[in-house]
């Protein structure tokens, strides 16, 4: 009985039942090509897949790191052909960009005014909570466009 290359499953005919792929001996030797896998064939579920990651899981992750991970996915070559992994990684950088300096701002504020009050405290929550919903939007396909940083993330992608 042979054995896949790829996965070590056990294959019985020309492609592995596993992965697909075609079985240690079926395509080499004579120079033939092998068999094609039977008609209404489909890999497992399990199957890794050649481009990576989905969209939908891409653009959530352009989210997780803030700065960091939008810029990794402007950087890594199949992701940042995508328009719409392109777009939620611009969003995801100007959106905490965006955070930053109202943070910066209310520090300075806070300071010349000696309170600090519940602001602070309270755009913590917000941003916290803007995060997790773009990135769940972003995970579920929903294309959330924010209203400063959203228009400037549409011109970049």
């Amino acid at each position: 009985m042979a054995f896949c290359a790829n996965c070590g499953a056990e294959t019985p005919g020309a492609f592995c039942p596993n992965c697909g792929a075609p079985a240690a001996g079926a395509a080499q030797g004579t120079g033939s090509s092998a068999t094609p896998p039977p008609p209404g064939y489909t890999p497992p579920l399990g199957a890794p897949s050649a481009a990576g990651l989905s969209e939908n899981v891409a653009s959530a992750l352009c989210y997780v790191f803030g700065l960091v991970s939008g810029i990794i996915f402007l950087v890594l070559a199949p992701y940042n052909q995508n328009k719409t992994i392109r777009f939620h990684a611009f969003q995801s950088i100007f959106m905490h960009i965006g955070i930053i300096i109202v943070f910066i701002a209310l520090g300075i504020i806070s300071g010349m005014m000696h309170t600090f009050g519940l602001l602070y405290p309270l755009l913590s929550l917000a941003s916290l909570l803007l995060w997790l919903y773009m990135m769940w939007s972003a995970y579920n396909n929903k294309l959330v466009v924010l209203p400063l940083v959203g228009e400037l993330a549409q011109k970049q992608a």
